[in-house]
Parts: C-alpha cells; sequence; structure tokens
C-alpha cells in the first residue's frame, strides 16, 4: 500500500473504543428485551450486554 501511495489503516486492536453503540431493532425485540430486563432486575443496557458477550 504504502508503495502505491495509499494510506495505510490503523489495525483495529489499535483503535480507542467508547463503549457506546447503537443498534436498531424492531419495537417487538425491544419491548420483549425490556421485559425480560424488568424481570431479571436489570437494565435494559445491561441484559443486552450480557447477551451480546456470550
Amino acid at each position: 500500500m504504502m508503495k502505491s501511495g495509499d494510506k495505510v489503516p490503523e489495525p483495529i486492536a489499535a483503535k480507542h473504543f467508547s463503549g457506546k453503540f447503537m443498534v436498531r431493532v424492531p419495537p417487538d425485540v425491544h419491548r420483549q428485551l425490556a421485559i425480560e430486563a424488568a424481570e431479571a432486575g436489570v437494565s435494559l443496557n445491561r441484559l443486552a450486554s450480557a447477551k451480546l458477550s456470550q
């Protein structure tokens, strides 16, 4: 890439991540997750984080 004059991208592992991103889901999925979080006594954010980390 350098020989052709292209910029070499920064490796993803070296980038800084804020820990925030938005995910759009259908309203029925949002509703079901909110109900599940309420029943578990946790925030929707905590529930989603746990599901995504599995």
